[in-house]
């Protein structure tokens, strides 16, 4: 018991935020009578963050190496309008269009990481003058107009579902299929990993509270899967999404780079002293940054079906915001990919519970920023309690 108590000291931003989410979900499905985990409304929640998800796993690497980009949702919305350009205009292919969209992201990623890590100007201001720079060029682009449609194949990047192999009738079963195998991967991951863990003697928490993790969680994966499958299966954004967090919770867990990333946001002069290359981390970063924006832009460009040049407006502040909210460090070296994703999962689901509500727009943002000050409160709050 001892031990659990420890785990859950260390961990406490992650499974604080975790409890957060559900105690979030479990409200507005009372207040809201039921219409919030309504098998349409939880598809549409998942659509309508989606590209907000995207940009917080970029941010949460920004931030952890002690940076911040302000220029993402302005990069999104001139991404938008390129993609539109070459798809409408210049009838592009899909695949050349999309490829060249996201070469465009790295290159606005690498122009600004050029600034700040060879010329050490600050973030802030190199990305706060990209934040104008860039939402000039999409008014520019656009003259001022929204452009579309968009063709149908790449509309579908958003709005679209994968088939279902089994064809099923009132349930997608492809769906199902996919949760029973998801939660036999969590099950062969979780106990490979306490293995390890024992192999070198690490602290382990007890078998019984490992059983009911797994128990919980396997419940939560099927649950969640059973509502997608009630309406028309899973969208293609979340298979993206998917993607997205096991590439880049890898990327930070288990590779030289990622551990790169939260040594430069710890303490760069000693990241710098032990030999990690600390200008390139910070550029690739931002290079990195771009194209999770252009792909953001793309999602969100696919999910209007029109590229228009108010695009992205707030974009950066609910990146950061589900980066924070999510346990990421104001002072950088701490965070995680799915702590992002919870972050952006809470204020998503504040969004569409509060929408659901009536309450008004200016009223969300107040709760938002709340919600964002309390949680960065409670980070400073941790650290020095833990100190």
């Amino acid at each position: 018991m001892e031990m659990l108590k420890k785990m859950i000291q260390n961990n406490i931003r992650e499974y604080g935020m975790v409890f957060a989410l559900i105690f979030i979900v479990v409200f507005f499905e009372i207040v809201s009578k039921g219409t919030l985990l309504m098998p349409l409304n939880v598809t549409n929640l998942i659509q309508q963050n989606s590209y907000i998800l995207v940009l917080a796993i970029g941010m949460l690497l920004v931030i952890v190496a002690f940076q911040i980009d302000l220029s993402v949702g302005s990069i999104t919305a001139f991404v938008g309008a390129m993609s539109a350009i070459f798809m409408v205009d210049n009838q592009m292919g899909v695949i050349p269009a999309v490829l060249l969209s996201l070469l465009l992201g790295a290159l606005a990623g690498a122009w600004q990481g050029y600034w700040i890590s060879y010329f050490r100007i600050p973030a802030f201001i190199v990305t706060l003058a990209g934040m104008l720079v860039f939402r000039g060029l999409t008014m520019t682009v656009l003259n001022g107009q929204s452009k579309g449609p968009f063709p149908v194949s790449f509309q579908k990047v958003s709005n679209g579902f994968i088939p279902d192999l089994f064809g099923g009738s009132s349930l997608h079963i492809t769906t199902l299929v996919l949760g029973i195998a998801l939660t036999l991967i969590y099950i062969y991951f979780e106990i490979s990993s306490r293995k390890a863990k024992q192999r070198y003697n690490f602290e382990v928490i007890p078998f019984q509270f490992m059983l009911v993790k797994i128990g919980v969680v396997a419940i939560a994966i099927n649950w969640f899967m059973y509502l997608l499958a009630s309406y028309k299966g899973v969208p293609n954004v979340l298979i993206l999404l998917f993607f997205l967090i096991v590439m880049y919770t890898f990327i930070t867990t288990k590779t030289v780079i990622g551990r790169h990333i939260y040594a430069v946001g710890g303490n760069e002069k000693a990241a710098k002293l032990s030999g990690v290359k600390t200008k390139s981390i910070v550029f690739w970063v931002f290079v990195n940054m771009g194209v999770l924006a252009a792909l953001s832009g793309l999602v969100f460009a696919a999910r209007l079906n029109a590229a228009t040049p108010k695009a992205g407006v707030g974009f950066e502040l609910d990146a950061i915001a589900a980066c924070f909210i999510g346990g990421a460090s104001v002072s950088g070296g701490t965070g995680a990919i799915m702590g992002a994703i919870i972050g952006g999962l809470v204020m998503g689901v504040m969004n569409n519970g509060m929408s659901l509500l009536g309450v008004t727009v200016d009223m969300q943002q107040t709760i938002k920023g709340l919600v964002l000050l309390v949680a960065v409160a409670f980070d400073i709050y941790t650290k020095s309690k833990q100190s």
